[in-house]
């Protein structure tokens, strides 16, 4: 019986991508022989660790990552294309785990980004690893578009969230996809019931009380950041005039959009492109800035994973034993 080719389809979804981690360590726990690697957006960062044999390392580097070291790899800058220009993080992340060429990994891989200007779906199968996994990563309005073999290359998710199709092209047998979108962002959902202006005087109250009980302490590093660096003026607006029906802001509409995206293009693609397994983290509690909550995501993705275990060896046996 010949060997199954297994492939991984690692989705996009910013700070929720350190899932993809937990992931893989449960995949390898079971003794899922894992060929190739597809990676969309922050998927493609992990893939990147994994193709290259430094996921161990990848992980210790994101369980290490509290709220300051985030800030500290963060080059902001508004005359580059995003807020972020990307640099220093991927730099880092090449310092740490070596310069990689593609073509010279030891397992398969590929990397899936957007040309800025005709729309077209880019895979990237050759060149400096991370430069490919920089390229994919590139959120609009967020992090500032990569030049790459000639092209204005953004964010992969915008056409191809979770890469079903380049894992197939890759040559594979059997394709394990991880969606990472799959439940929306639960604080967007709180946080849209909180932007209706409120009908009456009972529920102006109820809103207010409930606003005091939830405290600044409840609001994340990131949280925290983004509301004073994008609503920056509306917070000036503030002070010189109550504001109790503020809408949302400008990283909330940003955000939020991206996840409706994602999520609708996901549906589409993987109904015409279905993996053999859908695995799909209940991520929606994490923003998609919250990058120094890596240990919580890594333990969903594994335990995620886990409880799907005698489905996936299950639906590889019988793969193989179809075959031949």
């Amino acid at each position: 019986m010949s060997e199954v080719k297994v492939a991984l389809a690692l989705g996009s979804g910013a700070a929720r991508g350190w899932s993809h981690i937990g992931v893989i360590k449960a995949l390898e726990e079971m003794g899922v022989h894992i060929n190739m690697v597809a990676g969309t957006s922050i998927g493609s960062l992990v893939g990147a660790g994994y193709a290259s044999g430094r996921l161990e390392e990848i992980e210790d580097w994101v369980l290490n990552m509290g709220r300051w070291e985030v800030w500290n790899l963060l080059d902001f800058g508004f005359n580059q294309g995003g807020l972020i220009g990307g640099e220093k993080v991927f730099n880092v992340a090449r310092e740490q785990f070596g310069a990689k060429k593609i073509e010279d990994l030891p397992i398969t891989y590929g990397a899936v980004a957007t040309d800025l200007y005709s729309g077209r779906e880019i895979w990237l199968r050759k060149g400096d690893l991370y430069d490919a996994s920089r390229a994919s990563c590139a959120m609009p309005g967020v992090l500032a578009p990569t030049a790459f073999d000639g092209r204005w290359l953004i964010d992969g998710g915008l056409v191809n969230p979770v890469p079903v199709s380049l894992c197939r092209a890759l040559g594979a047998d059997f394709v394990i996809a991880v969606h990472l979108n799959s439940q929306l962002n639960a604080r967007a959902v709180e946080q849209r019931g909180r932007s209706i202006p409120p009908q009456t005087e009972a529920e102006q109250v109820q809103k207010e009380q409930m606003d005091q009980k939830r405290g600044e302490g409840e609001h994340s590093f990131f949280e925290n950041f983004w509301s004073s660096s994008t609503h920056y003026i509306d917070n000036l607006k503030d002070r010189f005039k109550a504001n109790p029906n503020k809408p949302p802001g400008m990283f909330s509409v940003m955000s939020g959009a991206i996840d409706i995206m994602q999520e609708r293009i996901t549906k589409a693609r993987m109904a015409g492109d279905p993996p053999d397994i859908l695995i799909q983290p209940k991520l929606g509690h994490i923003g998609i800035m919250e990058f120094d909550r890596g240990n919580e995501g890594i333990e969903i993705g594994y335990e995620t994973t886990k409880r799907m275990e005698p489905l996936i060896m299950e639906e590889i046996q019988l793969f193989a034993e179809r075959r031949g």
